[in-house]
């Protein structure tokens, strides 16, 4: 039997990196410092070349580095910072912000608000609520290798909660927005937006995101039938809802919908409204936290400070 403690109950005491965040999230010169140490490690390199050969850019009277931390680079002769190549690049917030949202939203289990942000940093909502935004799009999972093994497959719809509907999933008002989640049973999730749970759509984001070689577990609804099973070796298995039937044997979608469960809880108790036109966005953080779950806070804020890398994106991009 397995007795190692969840994650969330291990002790993060001699975490080298939760024992430096409180520091980062209070000094911007130790900010900075911690920004690099995670980005670069020992070997600071150019984000413009990726030359090794590079300084610290220094007052000449006092010898301490300059007030904004630049580095010069002697293959290019550029300029830079560790902000160069980041979704923080160009944006005028303090870096020790960024540590302490990065913390914040790496480490809670349901995610945290900008509102929260706001209040623990004193930045302006619009500034908090981009700067969450640009933390979600580096989240945003860069690895598209097919889920195999046993996969399990279901759908939710996010939105309000109209005055009436019936109960066929097709004939749902429209202000909801249909996900299909698809989870690598004791592995990864793919949550993806769809635009409806017909058996085309259906049939579009498995393929695109399942190896043919796996088992599919699902619900009995009809979306699924016929064609699953003959395009997926392991074959198709279902569990009837409509009866009760909740698992036999291995055969379940509990992974799925624990999954669900977890990002509903923190749509419903965290944010309480998701537009369509940001859902993917939270999808994404949702998704990055199940799938670091294995790793303590410490390394799981490393992983989305890394992820931040090479990507960008805009005030235009968000709002456009």
């Amino acid at each position: 039997m397995d007795t190692k403690p969840k994650v969330q109950n291990r002790s993060t005491k001699d975490d080298p990196v939760i024992m430096a965040l409180p520091a980062a999230c209070s000094d911007e010169r130790a900010a900075v410092e911690f920004m690099e140490a995670q980005r670069w490690g020992d070997h600071p390199a150019c984000p413009r070349c990726g030359d090794l050969d590079v300084y610290q850019m220094k007052d000449a009277k006092t010898g301490e580095r300059q007030a904004n931390f630049r580095w010069r680079c002697h293959g290019c002769k550029d300029q830079f910072t560790v902000r160069i190549g980041t979704v923080f690049e160009d944006s005028r917030i303090e870096l020790r912000h960024w540590c302490f949202a990065f913390w914040r939203a790496s480490t809670s289990k349901k995610g945290v608000s900008a509102l929260e942000i706001k209040r623990q940093t004193g930045l302006s909502y619009k500034s908090a609520l981009f700067m969450m935004h640009r933390i979600r799009f580096a989240m945003n999972e860069s690895d598209l290798t097919p889920l195999t093994g046993t996969v399990e497959v279901d759908e939710v719809f996010i939105g309000g909660k109209p005055r009436h509907f019936n109960n066929s999933r097709k004939t749902r008002p429209r202000q909801k927005t249909a996900v299909v989640g698809l989870v690598e049973r004791g592995g990864r999730v793919r949550p993806r937006i769809v635009a409806d749970v017909t058996a085309a759509s259906l049939k579009r984001v498995i393929r695109e995101n399942v190896d043919p070689s796996s088992r599919i577990y699902t619900d009995e609804w009809s979306g699924y039938r016929v064609w699953v099973g003959k395009e997926f070796a392991g074959g198709h298995d279902t569990v009837r809802h409509s009866t009760f039937e909740y698992a036999r044997g291995d055969v379940h979608t509990n992974s799925v919908e624990g999954f669900f469960g977890m990002m509903r809880r923190g749509l419903d108790g965290i944010y309480h409204s998701v537009s369509r036109k940001h859902l993917h966005r939270y999808l994404s953080e949702f998704e990055f936290r199940h799938n670091h779950r294995e790793l303590d806070d410490g390394e799981r804020t490393v992983a989305a400070i890394r992820a931040a890398n090479n990507k960008r994106l805009t005030y235009a991009d968000q709002v456009g």
